[in-house]
């Protein structure tokens, strides 16, 4: 008897670099304060889409074009973006992955982002700034869930492959990556620390 896994849906967790870090968050954190403090048209458009936090999506999303800190850090996730194309045995001869936008999520207390994907993107990720103890990981749903017709539930001691979501935990200086199609969110923020976190697509056309 054979069995054949098929059609994975592959996600991608690493630190961002070898080495500390500190100096590069501190920079980025620096800066993703003083953009909510500056950034008024992102709070106002925060205030209608993502209740009682600060994103810049709305009003400034693509930092890595105008400040040279996430410019750094889109040139350190390269390397990240290359290994997972090559797992995913994408073809990308004369084709190049470029990031398109890069945006700042800063989530305090009971904050949610709500279950969404990213359209017209190929890759889509984040990188954590700042991840307090207690903050939640990033919830990722099976994309065939609203297919499983008659499908009993899962058994509790199921493999994580096996089950319809699954939460990575998150840690400061840490890159996640998976292709843009799959629905994900970031369930409630129950601790007071602000939870901070770089949002990012990367596409090939």
């Amino acid at each position: 008897m054979t069995f054949h896994s098929l059609f994975p849906t592959l996600l991608y967790s690493a630190s961002l670099q070898s080495g500390d870090v500190a100096g590069l968050n501190k920079k980025l954190l620096r800066e993703c304060i003083q953009l909510r403090s500056d950034d008024v048209a992102g709070r106002r458009w925060s205030a209608k889409h993502y209740l009682g936090g600060y994103t810049s999506y709305g009003s400034q999303c693509q930092l890595q074009r105008i400040s040279p800190t996430f410019a750094l850090l889109e040139k350190r996730l390269q390397r990240h973006v290359r290994a997972f194309a090559r797992t995913l045995e994408f073809d990308l001869v004369g084709r190049e992955l470029v990031m398109t936008d890069c945006w700042v999520n800063i989530m305090p207390r009971g904050v949610v982002h709500s279950m969404h994907l990213h359209p017209l993107s190929t890759f889509s990720g984040t990188y954590y700034v700042r991840t307090p103890s207690g903050v939640p990981g990033l919830k990722l749903e099976d994309p065939r869930l609203d297919r499983f017709m008659a499908a009993p539930p899962k058994r509790v001691q199921a493999p994580a492959s096996a089950r319809p979501w699954f939460i990575l935990p998150v840690r400061a200086g840490q890159v996640a990556l998976f292709e843009s199609w799959l629905r994900h969110e970031v369930p409630p923020n129950p601790v007071v620390a602000e939870r901070v976190s770089i949002s990012f697509n990367f596409s090939w056309f």
